[in-house]
């Protein structure tokens, strides 16, 4: 993705400031996961606003951004610096803290979900079984958006500001995906059909049901991300 210069936009059109930021994150996102932002390397916020062509601003917003997911981190005095790929103590952490939130997230929807939650949720599962898995991040990045996106809708249908909160303060999910470049989605057909039971018990009103549906599809990604994680 090559974002539009200032040469190259239109004239009295110009790009929101937010808009920028957007494509500066994607893109930065996609060198992390193809692997040219290696692990230790420094991310220049001058050298990248030169090469994308944008001012220093938007990149920054993108590297605070993707310092919530875990795969920057800013060092005192020295700027930005590309995160190790987690490790099996770091995704055992992680999923720990999923399997305390997800849960009940997943009982608090059953309760309060819409027709239109409903019909949400059934897009992003058809989404998944669609969008391509490719060993690049362009080829799996529908992929990853639409894993993403079933999972918020489910903290929001939750009704919970306070569980919603704890859900977007978790971060790190998109770590899992780190270790797809190169090889593409190893696990879509077990993740999908994992959704789609999570799916199918908010369907059917059982609050419980749900909830046990989301622990199981939680349990099974820690043993998988674990099983791919490199040691500690």
């Amino acid at each position: 993705m090559k974002l539009a210069s200032s040469r190259d936009r239109a004239p009295g059109r110009p790009v929101s400031r937010q808009v920028l930021a957007d494509h500066v994150y994607e893109e930065l996102l996609a060198w992390l996961m193809d692997g040219r932002l290696e692990p230790g390397a420094a991310v220049s916020i001058d050298g990248t606003a030169r090469e994308l062509d944008v001012s220093p601003t938007p990149v920054r917003e993108a590297l605070a951004r993707l310092e919530h997911t875990g795969m920057v981190r800013r060092v005192a005095l020295k700027g930005y610096r590309v995160a190790p790929v987690f490790t099996r103590e770091d995704f055992a952490e992680l999923m720990e803290a999923r399997l305390a939130i997800e849960p009940v997230n997943a009982r608090l929807a059953c309760s309060r979900m819409t027709p239109e939650g409903l019909a949400d949720l059934r897009g992003a599962v058809k989404d998944l079984e669609t969008a391509p898995r490719g060993p690049s991040f362009a080829e799996f990045r529908d992929y990853l958006e639409a894993d993403e996106r079933f999972h918020k809708l489910i903290a929001e249908q939750s009704g919970n500001q306070f569980m919603l909160s704890a859900y977007n303060a978790l971060g790190g999910q998109v770590q899992r995906f780190r270790l797809f470049g190169g090889v593409g989605i190893t696990d879509a057909e077990q993740a999908i059909a994992e959704h789609q039971a999570v799916f199918e018990a908010l369907a059917s009103g059982d609050p419980e049901q749900a909830a046990a549906a989301m622990e199981d599809h939680v349990q099974k990604v820690r043993a998988r991300a674990i099983a791919d994680a490199p040691a500690d």
